[in-house]
């Protein structure tokens, strides 16, 4: 039925409660063909049990209304990068379209003009941030259709997307090299930062979290609680990665490398009287007690590896270097995962399968000398 410049259609949709089913008038349809179509798809959608009214609301209106939902709901790390996602990626290419409107073909086109003109000054943008881009859509969406009754389906699960190759680490440090380093890093007030990543694996963030209460010298043991990061310019303690605290245990060196760091901490406070700036309790701090910013860290580490003549390294590789020297060790993947802090051994697997390649190699000669050796 035409109603002053647009069309309308009348459909019979059972009522989930009652099962009757009850008329719906849809309209705002600009031909007598969209309305049909319209109908039509509502008839199908309606034996299917997932009929939803015809609703007028933007991509970007659902989801900075989506956001504001989340405002306290997730932790504000993810938050912040849920918004770069949808301001930055989404709103600018496809937030004047209806929600209702959008289509697999409608995601995987945003994908492919992201992968190719998405990033800084229309230059292409990693896949890596595609595929966080379509995790991002993937959930709002899908709470569309699960919470707001907005969709019928999730047009995110079907779009095409950038395949993503987890990247194993490059080129790490020998054993002997990390030696050279941290023996170079020791003139620095920072060194036991560098000492203990290197010896525990944690990430920079939480052990920029870490307070003396978290280290138990004597049980040579250290809590990870938390973490340390940085959300629109300011610096911001949270929960780790993984949102659960872990037990990891430290060598008898590292616990003595702990000692002289804090009595080298406490001279600093001593030294600074009444301009010290922090409260005596933070493991990691500038010299005047004042918190770090994680970017402090990481600038220093090129420099420190560059006075050690040393190829290039980054902070985060003494991390992968430490899981490395474990699982070629012999040391079990759901040791080393629950070490590193990872939700799932899985995701062990996957980041250092080379590893376990090369470990594997020589698992056919130990099995056929056991044979052999055996009475």
């Amino acid at each position: 039925m035409k109603r002053g410049e647009s069309w309308s259609y009348v459909v019979r949709v059972p009522d989930p409660g009652t099962g009757r089913s009850k008329p719906r008038w849809v309209g705002g349809f600009a031909t007598e063909a969209e309305a049909k179509a319209g109908r039509d798809e509502a008839r199908v959608a309606g034996r299917r049990g997932s009929y939803v009214d015809r609703s007028a609301v933007t991509v970007a209106a659902y989801l900075r209304d989506w956001l504001a939902a989340h405002a306290v709901a997730v932790k504000p790390k993810t938050l912040s990068g849920y918004r770069d996602d949808v301001e930055g990626y989404v709103i600018p290419r496809i937030g004047g379209m209806r929600l209702q409107n959008v289509r697999p073909a409608t995601i995987g086109k945003l994908y492919r003009e992201l992968l190719e003109t998405g990033g800084r000054n229309g230059k292409s943008l990693s896949p890596r941030t595609v595929e966080h881009v379509h995790r991002t859509l993937r959930k709002a969406f899908g709470d569309a259709v699960r919470v707001e009754g907005l969709l019928p389906t999730n047009p995110v699960e079907n779009a095409k997307r950038p395949r993503v190759r987890l990247a194993e680490p490059g080129r790490l440090w020998t054993t002997a090299e990390l030696r050279t380093f941290l023996s170079v890093a020791t003139e620095h007030r920072l060194a036991a930062f560098f000492w203990l990543a290197a010896y525990t694996g944690a990430r920079r963030g939480e052990l920029l979290h870490l307070r003396w209460s978290d280290i138990d010298l004597d049980g040579a043991e250290v809590t990870v609680s938390g973490s340390t990061d940085v959300i629109d310019g300011q610096r911001h303690d949270g929960d780790t990665k993984g949102g659960r605290s872990r037990i990891v245990g430290i060598d008898a060196e590292t616990v003595e490398v702990m000692r002289e760091h804090r009595k080298r901490q406490a001279a600093e406070q001593l030294a600074a009287g009444h301009l010290w700036r922090g409260t005596g309790d933070q493991v990691f701090a500038a010299a005047d007690g004042a918190a770090l910013f994680p970017d402090t860290v990481s600038a220093l580490m090129p420099k420190l590896v560059r006075q050690s003549g040393l190829p290039p390294s980054r902070l985060h590789d003494l991390r992968h270097l430490h899981a490395t020297t474990l699982l070629l060790a012999g040391v079990p993947v759901h040791v080393v995962a629950a070490r590193l802090g990872h939700a799932d051994p899985a995701i062990t697997l996957r980041v250092y399968a080379h590893v376990l390649r090369e470990q594997a190699a020589g698992v056919a000669d130990v099995f056929a000398h056991a044979v052999a050796t055996s009475s």
